[in-house]
């Protein structure tokens, strides 16, 4: 297994060949794209992800420890098959749709002004997170533990209070309709 420390790598392809398996300890990835390949059983430890194409990597059993991705686009990721020691991921101006992040614990993780339509954080631990300016339309929470998670500043998000934890989170006007959309109420401005 190969170490690689304090390392840049920049506008590298890696569709045709797979990433050198080892452990990643402070790289920098600059317009890199990854889209399609491997990524498994690779460690990555406080690395940074800009400008880089990550769709549909296969992260299984791949480590995330203090991992920053910045203006990425990563489509459809099944995050639930990394590895959940010392997970901490970062996400900003990232376009996250359509991945899965099901049972994981993301108190160590932030999103900020990140596309995540269409995700699924089925009975993840977000409690105490703040998820700010992000995308939620369609993204699906059913026995998650939201409490005092911050989604003041998020938009289009459906929460269902009967079926996730929802104590001391945070939410803001009119966004937080959205906790009544199951009930299909007709709510209006003014009288």
């Amino acid at each position: 297994m190969e170490y690689f420390e304090g390392e840049v790598f920049k506008n590298k392809s890696f569709i045709t060949g797979e990433l050198l398996l080892g452990e990643y300890e402070d790289c920098e990835f600059v317009d890199c794209d990854f889209s399609q390949c491997s990524l498994q059983e690779i460690k990555f430890i406080e690395c940074v992800f800009e400008g880089c194409n990550l769709s549909n990597v296969n992260v299984q059993h791949t480590s995330f420890q203090g991992v920053e991705f910045n203006t990425c686009k990563m489509l459809g990721i099944q995050f639930e098959h990394c590895k959940t020691f010392a997970l901490a991921m970062h996400f900003k101006n990232t376009t996250l749709n359509h991945s899965v992040f099901y049972h994981l614990d993301l108190r160590k993780s932030s999103f900020t002004d990140c596309q995540l339509q269409g995700v699924d954080f089925t009975e993840v631990n977000l409690m105490g997170s703040i998820l700010s300016n992000c995308d939620l339309a369609d993204a699906h929470f059913e026995n998650a533990n939201l409490q005092k998670t911050d989604f003041r500043v998020s938009i289009n998000y459906t929460l269902d209070p009967e079926v996730n934890m929802l104590k001391g989170a945070k939410f803001s006007m009119p966004a937080v309709v959205g906790l009544l959309d199951k009930y299909a109420l007709k709510i209006e401005d003014g009288i």
